[in-house]
């Protein structure tokens, strides 16, 4: 499975999203063509509700701390 696959599953399984845009950047920056190591997502759930940004930010960092820990540098 693709990386840009797993953020997905992975936010929508731990956030149930009412909406969620996963947009591989990887082309923008040095590196292989095929690479996935930049995102930007645009994500809004429930669980955003009364949190600050940095908790916000906190929560999606945890949910995909194995994708950050390998081949993902960067989350916008």
């Amino acid at each position: 499975m693709h990386t840009q696959s797993i953020i997905i599953s992975k936010l929508t399984a731990a956030l149930s999203p009412s909406h969620l845009d996963v947009v591989n950047e990887s082309h923008k920056h040095s590196g292989p063509r095929d690479a996935e190591t930049h995102f930007k997502i645009v994500i809004v759930a429930d669980a955003f509700n009364n949190q600050r940004s940095v908790a916000r930010h906190q929560l999606i960092y945890k949910t995909l701390v194995d994708e950050l820990a390998g081949d993902v540098h960067a989350l916008a």
